[in-house]
């Protein structure tokens, strides 16, 4: 059976790529906010995320960013702290046939939110 044949054959390559790529990216979200984070683990969650993420379908790559002053700002006594979304830069390249789509979560400042979007499509 070709899944791509009887499962998407409704939308276009281009749809599929920002779908793929979005799928992921929630998630990364869903699964990975709320984790117990320090200075000195920051780099093996990144590597986690990054590796995790690169086994879903159409992956082509992952890059994840997370923001070192915010991180040091929301440390607890006890030396940790839990990720969330001000702290994710994070870039997911999906690649559906010809169709390239880079979806990206990043804080943005003017609303004070961190949000999920379509930053390129090709």
């Amino acid at each position: 059976m070709d899944v791509n044949k009887k499962y998407f054959s409704n939308i276009t390559e281009r749809e599929r790529a920002i779908f793929e790529g979005a799928i992921s990216m929630g998630a990364l979200f869903h699964q990975f906010i709320g984790t117990p984070i320090n200075k000195k683990t920051k780099n093996s969650l990144i590597k986690a995320i990054e590796n995790s993420l690169s086994l879903q379908p159409f992956i082509e790559n992952v890059k994840v960013k997370i923001n070192l002053d915010k991180l040091e700002n929301a440390l607890s006594e006890f030396e940790y702290t839990s990720l969330n979304g001000d702290m994710l830069d994070v870039k997911i390249y999906s690649k559906v046939g010809n169709t390239k789509a880079t979806i990206r979560i990043k804080f943005i400042e003017e609303l004070n939110y961190p949000l999920i979007y379509v930053e390129d499509i090709k």
